[in-house]
């Protein structure tokens, strides 16, 4: 059939804005070719981001499918074309991203207890981890001879249930033990998606004392343990809780309060082992190194000086590493801190956004369950942001060598110090706002004091006096320790306290946070002016944020703490006697850092023994909320004409079917299919659950074990 003159020159011109779209694509990857590899990390990530974000096996596979699509078309496009390859490699890389967590996620697989039960057992303990600021242990015990209890279960008892407890030993318990647990609300701590990475299948807490094998003499605790102990001996408090979590990463002994302080200040980073702690071990340990080799003239004229402090630093960072217990953020940082070794003796560039990637490369191969864990993502954005601002030419141009008086010099380096705190803040804010719901303001101001008093004062004075300990004269570096340590306690608590220190928000969109992560990585990631579009989506992502309304109603998913929205922005508990826990999580879910007030007490709401009646919004938007707190047996006869007139009904209680509210009614079955929720009330209400429908993630779905009631038997305790 003859093509019709009308419609040649419309796909003439079609292929030819296809043809100059291409043309600059290419001419633009053409100017970043040294940035392109950057990117291979982010589409790993962004593989294993889709696994957590899609809900079903059909969303993997489709996905999977679609990245199958842009890997044949990146070969359509050209292998010989920077388009062509990129498309290719990314879309490989998202594909393996998925892989990647999807078979990690099945095999760490592992048996997770049903439904709660209390019964006694035998286990052996492995591993004890000490919380005196709470006065309580932590343990991790393995069960002996219970098929019906998981392989692997946490365990809270008092301190002095477990005087002398350690690692390896058998005991015998008696505990009230649960599945673990998900997020209670919206947006909130999934503590469920962790334990099954971490192969807990129960969490619980031991009642009565421990059954301890008679005669047999206590093991010796391991040396991170015994040196926690030797610290917080030296120094008393949070001041040697902060001391021990420098040298161990164990932050049991820091009190809640001096802990959220230093959160609101932007200090916390100071507390998890990570990138600042590592390099000062390394530096110190490579400096010293250099010095004393260098006094052997054979070394120093062989040039073996460096490589050899290198490997020092190297043998002293991962030490340090195993005695602070391994976890994600110090592995992180002792990997980038080989790859600055390693850089230094081939004589290249050490700090570069590429040993960036390279070490989240590694890390999301090792363990792409730490991908949507905030340590990961806290990490890699303040170091990313740091070396991308200090490569710019204006960075540079700032901080660039010249012949000036020292004073000058010094406020050049202040100012240098208070810009990178600056551009950190702002890179870690839609993170920790997504996370936490809080960010802190004035961090960048309380960390120009608070690293270098950390770096040059603290951890050099900790250094010497456990040098010096040895030979019973650590004290009067104890002494300088602690000064330093109570200064910087009181830091974190002026800069909390201080007027809008810190900005709530409600829960972060997803897609949103998804938009704002995008923009900020292009921003980061390219060189030239085309990185400004990264502003876009960064600034759709925020908006998603700033328009985020607070809800009207907060349900916990076991149905027995209920928030209230106030008119003046504050929030209101059913339960006044509700503890600390589930204060600060209604609280971050509301996006609030004031008092939640008693809602009994308001004058607007209608208490008797069995329920709580109020008006929840104005106008057409006024709901009426009814919600029960008795424990007492209600017939649903008597119940019916309440419900009725009620929109919102709420129950911690199964309710019966004569009780159905005008809009939604809420009880135990319903919040075991949604978990909690986030209601909101207005022109057309709705309610966010904490879990989605047809979710088939491994830790929703998993093997499952029944609870088993029967006492094991003496003898077996005391095996």
């Amino acid at each position: 059939m003859a093509t019709s003159p009308l419609q040649t020159p419309i796909s003439t011109r079609r292929a030819a804005i296809l043809q100059r779209t291409g043309e600059a694509l290419e001419a633009r990857l053409e100017a970043e070719r040294e940035r392109i590899g950057l990117w291979l990390p982010v589409a790993l990530g962004a593989g294993i981001a889709a696994w957590f974000a899609l809900p079903a096996h059909a969303h993997w596979i489709g996905l999977l499918l679609a990245l199958a699509a842009g890997l044949l078309f990146g070969l359509l496009v050209g292998w010989h074309s920077r388009l062509g390859r990129s498309l290719f490699v990314g879309s490989g890389a998202a594909a393996a991203g998925i892989l990647l967590i999807w078979t990690r996620a099945l095999w760490v697989a592992a048996p997770v207890l049903a439904a709660p039960v209390t019964t006694s057992f035998s286990a052996i303990v492995e591993r004890v981890e000490p919380l005196p600021a709470r006065g309580q242990v932590r343990i991790l015990a393995l069960p002996q001879r219970r098929s019906d209890l998981p392989p692997r279960v946490r365990l809270t008892l008092r301190a002095g249930q477990a005087a002398g407890l350690a690692e390896g030993e058998t005991i015998g318990v008696r505990t009230r033990l649960m599945p673990p647990p998900t997020a209670s609300l919206p947006g909130g701590y999934d503590f469920a998606q962790r334990a099954w990475f971490d192969g807990i299948g129960a969490v619980g807490t031991i009642l009565g004392e421990v059954s301890r094998v008679p005669g047999k003499e206590a093991a010796a605790p391991p040396l991170r343990t015994r040196l926690s102990a030797h610290i917080q001996g030296e120094v008393e408090g949070s001041a040697g809780g902060i001391a021990a979590a420098l040298v161990t990463g164990d932050r049991g002994a820091i009190s809640e309060a001096d802990e959220e302080a230093m959160r609101r200040s932007g200090l916390a980073h100071l507390l998890s082992i990570s990138g600042l702690h590592v390099t000062a071990v390394v530096g110190f340990a490579m400096l010293l190194a250099m010095r004393l080799l260098a006094l052997n003239r054979r070394l120093a004229l062989a040039g073996l000086v460096l490589p050899l402090a290198a490997a020092a630093g190297a043998l002293a960072g991962g030490g340090y590493t195993w005695l602070a217990g391994a976890e994600v953020p110090t592995l992180r940082s002792f990997i980038a801190a080989l790859l600055v070794l390693v850089a230094f003796l081939m004589g290249r560039e050490a700090l570069t956004l590429r040993l960036v990637a390279a070490g989240a490369l590694i890390v999301l191969i090792w363990r792409p369950e730490a991908l949507v864990g905030p340590s990961f993502q806290l990490s890699f954005a303040a170091v990313t942001a740091i070396i991308a601002l200090h490569e710019g030419p204006p960075m540079q141009r700032f901080l660039a060598r010249r012949d000036e008086p020292w004073l000058f010099r010094l406020g050049r380096g202040i100012a240098g110090l208070l810009i990178t705190g600056l551009v950190v803040e702002v890179a870690l804010a839609p993170i920790a706002l997504f996370h936490f719901h809080k960010a802190g303001l004035y961090g960048a101001l309380a960390n120009v004091v608070a690293i270098p008093l950390t770096t040059f004062v603290i951890m050099p004075a900790e250094a010497l006096a456990l040098l010096f300990d040895s030979v019973g004269l650590g004290a009067p570096f104890w002494w300088v320790a602690e000064q330093a340590l109570r200064a910087l306690i009181a830091l974190a608590h002026g800069v909390a306290n201080a007027p809008g220190a810190v900005a709530t928000m409600p829960n972060f969109p997803p897609w949103g946070f998804a938009f704002a992560v995008f923009g900020g990585l292009w921003i980061l990631l390219w060189r030239t002016r085309w990185r400004y579009a990264g502003a876009v989506p960064l600034a759709i992502g925020m908006a998603a944020l700033l328009a985020a309304p607070r809800p009207d109603l907060l349900v916990t998913g076991d149905g027995r703490h209920i928030a209230a929205a106030l008119p003046d922005g504050g929030y209101a508990l059913l339960r006044d006697r509700a503890g600390d826990y589930v204060r600060d999580t209604v609280a971050e879910a509301a996006g609030v850092d004031a008092p939640l007030l008693a809602l009994a007490e308001l004058g607007h709401v209608e208490c008797n023994r069995d329920f709580c009646r109020w008006a929840q919004g104005e106008g057409s938007a006024r709901r009426i909320i009814l919600a029960s707190h008795g424990r007492d047996r209600i017939e649903g006869a008597d119940m019916a004409a309440a419900c009725a007139a009620a929109d919102v009904v709420i129950s911690d209680r199964w309710l019966p079917h004569e009780c159905v509210g005008r809009w939604i009614t809420i009880d135990r079955d319903s919040l075991a299919e949604t978990g909690g929720l986030a209601i909101y009330l207005g022109e057309a209400p709705e309610a966010v659950a904490a879990l989605r429908a047809g979710d088939a993630h491994p830790w929703r779905l998993p093997q499952q074990l029944s609870g088993n009631d029967e006492a094991v038997p003496k003898a077996a305790l005391a095996r």
